[in-house]
């Protein structure tokens, strides 16, 4: 698992000696010290390494373990590695019939640090990666450590066995302590605010007629009650929900509301802003021709989107264009007041009914000295580059 976090010091904790017997693998001897930095271990001797030492691929393996790496302790025997220690477990899947106690990584971990406590020193014995331990160097442990393992499968990659050992004995030494919580929240909602939250919720619930049939009713609601008492929430957690309700219940307001139009849709709409600007006299229609100009505004086409976003990024448009704009009482699909150039995007197979709006539009703008350009839908779709070069020249004739 990744995300060390670099900004925090490691823990230094006078722990057992890890003893590698004639490791035969670099990665392995990397792999080992990993494992043995994940838990504060830091003294690994090796006893004969089959490749020798230093080992570029155990250098490698140890993934940032370098502290460990560069102060390995290398051993021509097994005998040499022990001398100064008083305490020696070791490790083995098989019970060799030696009379001596047999302990799992708990135990031995309770066992190693008080002994470590009390002054004395301690290591565990790991044995090659093909063979273990022989009879011989078992015999110079005091105890034997071996793992609740499936039997019929009882093997462990060294590196493993080395980690499951650093994990009890750290686990023993730090209580368990995890190195980070669940941060913490707002204070926990009040009754009063629960309630509140819920009356909005039903009145809600009501108006789109969610609680039936009749007969249902309070079981639905002492459910829902329930749903939201057991979740503990937050007085931040009720501000969320509340927002979230009301946001369902008013409709959303930002970007792409009600999701996409299509062009026979937005075009539709322009006729109804058509319609309110020729009654502008009337009550309330400038509102309404706002109302429905942000409408479009808010919903654009896939291929106003397309456009849209080169204007607005293009050294040769930015700042130049608007969108969804009105000009007197029509809105063209982009507009230059700077050139007093207007866009119109065409889609393929449209109505006459809106072929015919978009050429009232034309009329009304070039009799205002706009100059109106068609843009294909298909064309912005299949090369919008060749499309903005085209336009270009436009706006510099237009200059």
């Amino acid at each position: 698992m990744s995300g060390t976090d670099k900004t925090k010091a490691g823990l230094e904790i006078q722990g057992p000696v890890v003893i590698l017997v004639e490791p035969q693998l670099g990665e392995n001897i990397g792999m080992t010290a990993r494992a043995m930095g994940n838990f504060a271990l830091t003294e690994l001797r090796l006893v004969n390494p089959r490749d020798g030492w230093p080992n570029i691929a155990a250098q490698r393996a140890a993934a940032g373990a370098d502290h460990i790496i560069e102060n390995v302790g290398l051993f021509e025997t097994l005998d040499q590695a022990v001398a100064d220690l008083d305490l020696v477990f070791a490790t083995t899947a098989r019970s060799h019939d030696q009379a001596k106690p047999v302990v799992g990584p708990e135990a031995a971990a309770r066992e190693i640090q008080g002994h470590v406590v009390s002054g004395g020193r301690a290591g565990i014995l790991f044995g090659r990666e093909r063979a273990g331990l022989t009879n011989e160097e078992v015999a110079r442990a005091n105890r034997i450590i071996t793992y609740p393992v499936n039997p019929g499968f009882a093997s462990l990659n060294l590196a493993q066995a080395v980690l499951l050992m650093g994990y009890e004995w750290f686990k023993l030494v730090t209580s368990g302590a995890l190195p980070f919580a669940m941060p913490e929240r707002s204070e926990r909602a009040s009754q009063e605010q629960m309630e509140a939250f819920f009356e909005n919720l039903v009145r809600e619930l009501d108006r789109v007629e969610f609680l039936r049939p009749a007969e249902k009713r309070e079981t639905m609601l002492v459910n829902l009650r329930n749903i939201f008492f057991r979740m503990e929430p937050t007085r931040q957690d009720m501000h969320t929900l509340h927002g979230v309700i009301m946001a369902i219940a008013e409709g959303r307001k930002g970007p792409a509301k009600g999701g996409v139009l299509d062009s026979e849709q937005a075009t539709r709409l322009r006729a109804l802003i058509a319609e309110q600007g020729a009654v502008a006299s009337l009550p309330d229609s400038r509102g309404s021709l706002r109302g429905l100009a942000r409408l479009l505004r808010r919903n654009p086409t896939d291929a106003e989107r397309m456009l849209w976003h080169a204007l607005s990024r293009d050294r040769r448009f930015a700042g130049q264009f608007k969108r969804q704009t009105p000009v007197g009482r029509q809105i063209p699909d982009f507009v230059s007041f700077v050139h007093r150039l207007a866009i119109e995007l065409v889609n393929t197979d449209e109505s006459e009914a809106i072929a015919a709006d978009r050429a009232a539009r034309r009329a009304w703008l070039e009799s205002r000295n706009y100059r109106v350009v068609d843009i294909n839908v298909a064309d912005i779709e299949a090369d919008l580059e060749r499309e903005l070069v085209r336009l270009a020249a436009i706006v510099g004739e237009a200059r």
